[in-house]
Formats: structure tokens, C-alpha cells, sequence
């Protein structure tokens, strides 16, 4: 069922409908209808109309109410067709933009986006972090330890900086070491880790020069400092918002999503599946395939730098949302965050 095949007076009261529910979390009975929907009609035809809804799923009827309340598949045809953006002030954009300064470098950035987005939507709010093989290396230097440990710090393009203690096979001497860091730092800066790993071995395989030692080491090291694939993350803040939420105070819920907030698996695959959308993508109710989320409804946004997707950032809360607000605020936070990474890159 789409909107095409309401006719404009169903358009008009399932908006209604949606907009009053949304504003009060109360079933919507047909005399409330009849005042606020702007139509001159009687409640008698309401009903009527209603029920037609309610037959093509679009409402509901609870059994405790002579009221109805919209359904997800409702929710979907007014977001899609029936809302009305209400986009952030410029007052609001100018503040967000100032906290989200590129000084913070990448993950105060992260850090920041996903709490100004809980405070802003009163929800949860997220950011998926990007994989560090993502992002170009500028410098690396080796400290010897003790034994066969080695301290590995690197530099990335956005000024992060990572200490990595690594356990070598052989002996390093400190000159060897330094050798090792000039050698990568001529060569490699400016490349991602994943693609310095798989040059240094296909190097190391068609050379057959005076260089093969110092190839080999690079790659030994490479194996343990570049991994071929970095762990999962994602950054949450605000999950005790929810519990001040009418709809899902049910406590037993509550735990289950709480349970999933601190596994972040289910939430990070159904992150993922909205990196490579083009905007903002909504999943609503149980369209996330999340049992958990069953009641809630994600709006994400891809986030990235120099025209690359690096990750995901969202607000999850219950499906009755003020739709008009959070979209926009999730979009122009996901582009706040891009012209801050983006300003970050530039000016170091």
C-alpha cells in the first residue's frame, strides 16, 4: 500500500492522525480528528476513512482504546510521502559546527557527534568508528624495548597518533630500526596501512636485490603493526535516555536493548547496511531484521572525508519520533563532521 493509492482526504488524515499521535502518544479518536485535521468533515466519515487505513495496515486499533495509532508500515508512507522537514536554524548549524571543531581530532570528533546527537534528539545517539587501515600513514618510528619487543608509533593524516607494542621474531638493533622507519617513512607515507602491507609483500616476492633484508624486516614488521583488518566499533552515548521514554518503559525490553547496546554486533551490522546510502536512511520497527529494535526506529547517515565513506553516525529512539527534526538533525551532523575531518586533513 503507498500513498498514490490514498486518496488526498485519506493523505490528510493519516497525517493527522500520525502528527497528533507523535505529539501526544495517545490513540487518536475520530472527534480529535475531526478538529485538528483541517477537513470539514464529520466523524462519521472519519470512521470511515479509519477503518479503510486500518484494513490496509497503515493504523491500529488497541484493544484498551477506541482510538487508533499509526503501524510501522504507517510511519514508512508518512515519512516517505506526508512529512513536512523542519531544518535546523542556522543558530543551531553555527553552534554545531563549533563543536564539532577539527582540533578534537578524529576520535573526539566521533566522540562529540555522537553525544551532541543524543543531547540534540533526547535518544541514543551513535557513530560507528572508521578502521584505521582507512586512513593514510605520515610517520612511523620504532623504539627497541626489551627481548624481542619493539614500540611502533604511528602517525595518521588526521594527527591521530597510536602506540603499538609489537613482539618481533628476531633481534632489531636500534640502527636497524631506525633503518626500517626511513626506509617506510620514504616510501609509504601518505598510503593506507592495508595497501603498505600488501606492497611491502609483493615487493619483498619480485625483487632480488641488495634490498631483500630490509624488505624482509619491513614485512615482519608490517604483519604485526598493519593488520589485515581492524576491529569493529561504534561509539553510543545516551542509552539511559530511553528509559525515560513512555513507550518503551516495559522493562524487559529495556534489557533486551540494553543487552544489544553493549554487544554492538547487531547494532554495527545494521550500521553498516547504511554506509553506502546515498543520505539518510531509515529503518522503522522490525524493518531493521533487529528483534531488539523491534519497537525503535534508526535514522542514519554516512559520514567521510575527501569523497570516501569512513563510517555511520544515527540517532536510534522509539518509533513515535519527531521525524521532521531528527532527520535533519542526523544529515547536517553527518555533514558537520565530514567538513571537520575534512578541515582536520587539510590543515596538518
Amino acid at each position: 500500500m503507498t500513498v498514490r493509492l490514498l486518496d488526498p482526504r485519506s493523505r490528510q488524515l493519516l497525517r493527522a492522525l500520525i502528527a497528533q499521535y507523535i505529539r501526544d502518544g495517545e490513540p487518536v479518536g475520530s472527534r480529535t480528528l475531526a478538529k485538528h485535521s483541517g477537513l470539514d468533515v464529520s466523524p462519521a466519515t472519519i470512521r470511515n476513512v479509519m477503518a479503510d487505513l486500518e484494513d490496509v495496515g497503515l493504523v491500529a486499533t488497541p484493544h484498551t482504546s477506541a482510538g487508533r495509532i499509526p503501524t510501522a508500515q504507517g510511519y514508512r508512507v508518512f515519512v516517505d510521502s506526508l512529512l513536512q522537514m523542519q531544518p535546523m536554524q542556522a543558530a543551531e548549524i553555527e553552534s554545531l559546527r563549533q563543536r564539532l571543531s577539527p582540533e578534537l581530532g578524529t576520535q573526539g570528533l566521533l566522540a562529540s557527534s555522537s553525544e551532541l546527537l543524543s543531547a540534540m534528539s533526547q535518544f541514543v545517539g551513535m557513530v560507528t568508528v572508521p578502521k584505521r587501515d582507512q586512513f593514510a600513514l605520515r610517520h612511523i618510528e620504532f623504539v627497541a624495548l626489551d627481548g624481542h619487543r619493539v614500540l611502533v608509533i604511528l602517525v595518521f593524516a588526521d594527527n591521530e597518533v597510536q602506540n603499538r607494542v609489537i613482539q618481533t621474531r628476531r633481534l632489531f638493533s636500534p640502527a636497524e630500526l631506525e633503518q626500517l622507519g626511513n626506509y617506510l617513512n620514504i616510501h609509504f607515507s601518505g598510503r593506507p596501512l592495508s595497501a603498505i602491507r600488501a606492497d611491502l609483500v609483493r615487493e619483498l616476492r619480485d625483487t632480488r636485490s641488495a634490498m631483500d633484508s630490509l624488505l624482509s624486516a619491513a614485512v615482519e614488521v608490517a604483519e604485526s603493526v598493519f593488520p589485515a583488518a581492524s576491529e569493529d566499533d561504534v561509539v553510543v552515548a545516551g542509552q539511559t535516555r530511553l528509559m525515560s521514554v513512555h513507550d518503551l518503559s516495559d522493562m524487559e525490553r529495556l534489557r533486551e536493548l540494553f543487552d544489544a547496546f553493549a554487544r554492538k554486533r547487531e547494532l554495527l551490522q545494521l550500521l553498516e547496511g547504511c554506509i553506502h546510502a546515498q543520505g539518510v536512511r531509515l529503518f522503522i520497527g522490525e524493518e531493521s531484521g533487529v528483534a531488539p529494535f523491534g519497537g525503535c526506529s534508526l535514522v542514519a547517515a554516512p559520514y567521510g572525508v575527501e569523497g570516501k565513506v569512513l563510517g555511520v553516525l544515527g540517532v536510534i529512539g522509539p518509533t513515535r519520533m519527531a521525524y521532521e527534526r531528527v532527520i535533519p538533525m542526523v544529515q547536517t551532523t553527518a555533514q558537520m563532521l565530514t567538513a571537520a575531518l575534512n578541515q582536520a586533513q587539510q590543515t596538518q
